[in-house]
């Protein structure tokens, strides 16, 4: 199993977890099996999302699709995404 780690910050949290949950078909079309979202306490717009994967292709096939890329600009992505991948130990 493979977890994609997905840290960003957002200008409005409202707003990115609408395009967030009408997103979910397509994350469990393209492999999502499980996913989790995160706020930081300090910061409530800073987030870190969590998608479980059965392998690190599908993973990294997700992190690259133009879906998901669309996706986080509609949803008010402020700059680049840190994206990291880990599986379990």
């Amino acid at each position: 199993m493979t977890t994609m780690f997905v840290r960003h910050t957002v200008s409005d949290y409202k707003t990115w977890r609408k395009v967030y949950d009408d997103f979910a078909p397509v994350q469990k079309a393209k492999g999502v099996t499980a996913e989790a979202v995160y706020r930081a306490v300090e910061n409530p717009n800073d987030i870190t999302v969590t998608h479980e994967f059965a392998t690190i292709e599908a993973a990294q096939a997700f992190a690259e699709s133009a879906e998901l890329k669309n996706a986080m600009q509609n949803a008010g992505v402020a700059g680049a995404p840190t994206i990291w991948f880990t599986n379990k130990a």
